[in-house]
């Protein structure tokens, strides 16, 4: 698995919800694969979702939150129609595409409680601060133990 860390200037961190919709577009413009973008905080979520509706004044990045997903589906219908990219606090069982990791926890935490889960590749985000810096090396060790290829961007 590949993991990417993205190291977000203080413009870059200040327009937070921007910088996710920008990577999740380049994300879908280069692969076939689905987008699962991890996030915990719900405030967070919410104003995610609005903000891929709204990406450009004529375009939008189509989406689902797996909260809306479960509650207006059977279990049995549950994962049948999704959209490219998802949003939501865990991974859908046998998830195999890129994931975006907003959270504080490597996503192997997420992997291990999810039902054959193997993501092709991880986009971390890690703001100027302190707290975050801190989450990302210490991400960035956890998948380094386990041999995973890790690369790091300035943004």
């Amino acid at each position: 698995m590949k993991i990417s860390f993205y190291v977000l200037s203080e413009s870059k961190a200040q327009d937070f919800l921007g910088f996710i919709c920008q990577l999740t577009q380049t994300a879908l413009n280069k692969s076939t694969q689905s987008l699962l973008i991890l996030i915990e905080d719900e405030t967070l979520l919410a104003e995610l979702d609005r903000a891929l509706w709204a990406q450009d004044a004529t375009s939008f990045i189509p989406h689902q939150c797996l909260s809306d997903i479960h509650s207006k589906a059977d279990d049995s219908d549950a994962d049948k129609s999704l959209a490219p990219v998802l949003l939501g606090s865990y991974m859908p069982a046998d998830f195999n595409g890129i994931v975006l990791n907003t959270t504080t926890r490597p996503v192997t935490g997420f992997m291990a409680t999810t039902n054959n889960a193997k993501p092709s590749r991880v986009l971390e985000l890690i703001r100027p601060d302190a707290t975050s810096t801190q989450e990302g090396r210490h991400k960035y060790k956890a998948y380094q133990q386990l041999g995973y290829e890790l690369t790091h961007f300035r943004v």
